[in-house]
Parts: C-alpha cells; structure tokens; sequence
C-alpha cells in the first residue's frame, strides 16, 4: 500500500504545460491528501474558493468517506453541484472560476469538479449617478447574480429569458441579455445575440466596452445604447419590448433599441403627475439646446452681426467689453475650456475636495478674468448658465455629447456667424437622421413621425393614454393593457 501511495504522489490529471502554467502562480494549491480512507488530489486556486465551504462542505466527506469511484461524489457531497468530466480545457476553465479539482489516481480518465467560489461583493444601495427622490432606492452592483435577482423580483414571469455568453479573450465575462419572449420581436434578440458573440477583444471590464463594439455606428459622439443603473427602469423597458445586457463585474445594465429622445427623460418622470414631468421634460429639452447655442450665437452676434442687437442691450455689452482685449472667439473658448478643466478637476478629485475645488475655484477664476479683463462679465454669465443648463441631461453619456458638441458650433459660429450655426445644425440633424441603434432610427419619434410614441416622448401623458408600446421595438404583443376594460371599471358604490 506504502508503494501504491509513493507512486500516487505525482501531478493529476492536467497536461504537462497547463500544470507548469499553474503551478508559476503562487495561488495555485495542488496536494495529495494520503491520511483519508481513499486518498485523493485536491486542487484549486487559493484566493478565489471560498476556505469556509472548502472546510466544513468538502473535506470532512473525501476525509472520512469509503469511496470507490469518482461518480460516488454526486451523492456523499450534498448541497454541491459536481461536475465529472475528462475535458482538459474544462477543467482548466472551471479552476479558473472558483471550483476545486478532485482526483483519485493519476490515470484516471474522469475528475471531479466542486463549485466553491468566493463572491466579494458590496450590499444594494441607492443610485448615485440617476438618484431620484421618488420611486425606488437599489441600484446595480457589481455581481451578475444579484443584478438578475433585482430584476426577477420585478417580473416574476417564466417569459422573461436570460441567456449567458462568455466574452473576453482573458478576462472570460459573463454576460446576461435579458428579454421578454413574448414581446420582444425575435430578430432584436438574434441580432444582440450575434453582435456579442462576434466581439474580439482581450478584456471586458464593463458593460459599456460591449455597448461600444456593439452599436450600429462606432464613430458617432452620440450614445447608440442606453446605461443605467436603475433594476426598475431595466425591469420598465423590458415590458416594452427592449432588450437588456448586464455583464459581471459591471453596476450598469445597456438598454437597445433606444432614441435620442430616451436620454432627456428621466424615469422618476414616471413617478409624478404627468403635468409636472411632462413639464420637467420640456424644460430640460429647452436646456440643452440653451446650453448648445447660446455661446455660439453671442459670439456670431458680436462678429457679424450688431445690427440684430437692441440698442439698450448693445450699451450693456460695449461697456462689459470695454477692456477686453481678445476677439469674443477666444473670450469664449477661454471660458469654456476653464469651465471644462474645472468639471474635471471636481470630477477626479476626492469627493469633498472636488466641490471645494468646483465652487471655490469657479468663483475665484471668474471674477479674477473679469476684472484682469480677459473676459466680460456677459459671457461669464452666459457660460455658467449655459454649463449649468447641461447637467439637466439625466444620462451622464448624453451629457458628455453636449458638452463636445458646443465645440463646432462655436467654429462655425466664428467663421460664418449665425449662417455657420444654421450650417452646423444641418450637418448635426443629418448625422442623427442617419443614426440607428440596432437598426432602428435613432431620431424617432420625430423622423420618421410615429404620433403613437409622440405620447411618451416630449411630454408624458397619463397611464391610460400609453396603452400601446413604443412602434420602433416592433414588439410582438403591441398592447400593454385592454384599454377599453380599463376605462369600462367602476367604483363599488357606483
């Protein structure tokens, strides 16, 4: 017997070079156990098993356990599941997420594989990027498992598919799409599927690097995807006819097919009267192109065009311009390039230091360039307004895009005036005409005109006027409820 166990004591079942790959990481535990009743090798990768269910799940039944066979595991190891297998890329994987490997004798063709990983992760808290003061407060965190558990508590339905792949040449992440099969139209999901599985690259961190290989247009500023961080807006979308993507690792879950419209709403709208959010709705739509247009156009007025500005107005801005020496382009540009080093600065910089740095050092760089005469005390109000006026975007994407997009407004701007503007904001409406996201235009409900979805786009009608989904998903079941049953109950008394 003291031979069998010396001529046992050797590697287990891996190939030569997977097991010298393993064995230069200092994680990698592989030993032979000669003190149980059927000794047996164990191995696994120390910082990602769980030691708790290693210890009192595992070991106590291989230590003192009369085992013959490696199929015995399945019924002497409860509450496991163990996989038997003579794949050696399988076995290879499964190490690699957190299972233990386990083996009797050297030439034996099968191996037994314990799930033992260990999930570190942070509880559910409130979302921090789209807060709301109404409405839900659990946001995604960065298990896959748990952000499909928010999900399925919200629709608790056997219609709702999930359906796993694996991306990453190296990081192999596990990522989920979700939809409804019922409603969903089938060549969505197939392209999603297709378009996820066709992705080359080394390493996937987020789900936003699949939301970037993904979408219909690369080279577009303009977000093609929807993220969010909301389980409710996920669980919201999926009802129409959308689809979701969440991936491990990742506290944001992209939403497709979406519209340019999508991103200026809000889905606490949802959770108040349809007056105020539909409201809300216009004046952060109002905002943004306030944001866009209003530096262009002051410096396009004070370039080519004085005669448009009232005499009393004019007075105004000859004095606040008095001293300064810089042409309005450069005046302007100045300021937009502090105020964008600024969001930056309070962006990077510890949470409480960063709105030191964004108030104080707003306030201090602004009145300072006033009175050195860098810039006029106009402008610099029109530019924080007009920075202030840019935060209303309720997707932290689109408020990216606006912040870029001011940017050749303002070139154009100087090199024709308001001509250059007009110029400027054709191109941008024939780059959003040809927009899509997953094959759907992008600018609907305006172009093509769907007044169906004119429901739920600038304003927000009440519940019972949204009893159809959204035309652009193509959704397989188009009614949400019978609206004529709705309308048709009564109160008790009546």
């Amino acid at each position: 017997m003291a031979n069998w166990f010396k001529k046992e004591h050797k590697k287990p079942r891996l190939t030569e070079e997977t097991y010298q790959t393993f064995r230069k990481s200092e994680d990698f535990i592989c030993q032979f156990n000669s003190q149980a009743i059927r000794p047996y090798w164990i191995c696994y990768q120390r910082n990602i098993i769980d030691t708790k269910t290693l210890n009192e799940q595992i070991l106590p039944y291989l230590l003192y356990a009369k085992i013959y066979s490696i199929r015995e595991l399945q019924g002497i190891i409860p509450n496991k599941e163990i996989i038997i297998t003579k794949k050696t890329g399988e076995i290879e994987n499964k190490l690699l997420q957190g299972s233990i490997m386990i083996q009797f004798h050297k030439n034996d063709s099968e191996c037994a594989l314990i799930d033992a990983v260990k999930f570190e992760k942070r509880s559910v808290n409130s979302p921090e990027v789209e807060f709301s003061v109404n409405g839900p407060k659990e946001a995604f965190v960065e298990s896959l498992d748990t952000n499909l558990n928010l999900i399925r508590k919200r629709l608790p339905v056997p219609e709702l598919r999930v359906k796993e792949l694996t991306v990453g040449k190296l990081s192999k992440t596990k990522v989920a799409v979700l939809y409804i099969e019922d409603i969903v139209e089938k060549e969505n999901v197939q392209t999603v599927l297709q378009r996820i599985s066709d992705v080359e690259f080394d390493s996937i961190s987020d789900s936003s690097f699949i939301s970037q290989m993904i979408i219909d247009n690369t080279y577009s500023p303009f977000p093609q995807m929807l993220e969010t961080e909301r389980p409710d807006r996920v669980a919201s979308v999926l009802v129409e006819g959308k689809i979701a993507i969440l991936s491990e690792g990742s506290p944001q879950a992209v939403i497709s097919p979406t519209t340019l419209v999508e991103f200026f709403s809000s889905f606490e709208d949802y959770f108040m009267n349809w007056y105020i959010a539909s409201f809300v709705r216009m004046l952060r739509l109002f905002s943004v192109i306030f944001s866009i247009l209003i530096t262009p156009i002051y410096v396009a007025v004070l370039t080519y065009h004085h005669e448009l500005i009232p005499r009393d107005l004019l007075a105004t801005l000859v004095i606040s311009r008095r001293e300064v020496p810089l042409p309005p382009i450069l005046e302007a540009l100045f300021l937009e390039i502090t105020i964008e080093l600024l969001r930056e600065a309070g962006a990077r910089l510890p949470a409480k230091v960063g709105q030191t740095i964004g108030i104080v050092g707003g306030i201090v760089i602004g009145t300072a360039s006033v009175e050195a005469g860098l810039t006029s005390n106009v402008l610099l109000i029109m530019i924080a307004l007009a920075a202030l006026a840019s935060f209303t975007t309720p997707v932290y994407t689109m408020g990216n895009t606006i912040r870029i997009i001011r940017f050749p407004f303002l070139l154009f701007a100087q090199l024709w005036g308001l001509l250059g503007i007009v110029l400027c904001f054709c191109f941008l409406m024939t780059h959003l005409i040809r927009l899509t996201s997953l094959g759907r235009p992008f600018l609907e409900p305006i172009y093509p005109i769907r007044v169906r979805d004119l429901r739920d786009a600038f304003v927000r009608l009440p519940y019972s006027q949204l009893a159809k989904r959204p035309v652009y998903v193509r959704p397989e079941d188009t009614n949400r409820f019978n609206r004529k049953k709705a309308e048709a109950k009564k109160d008790i008394d009546e």
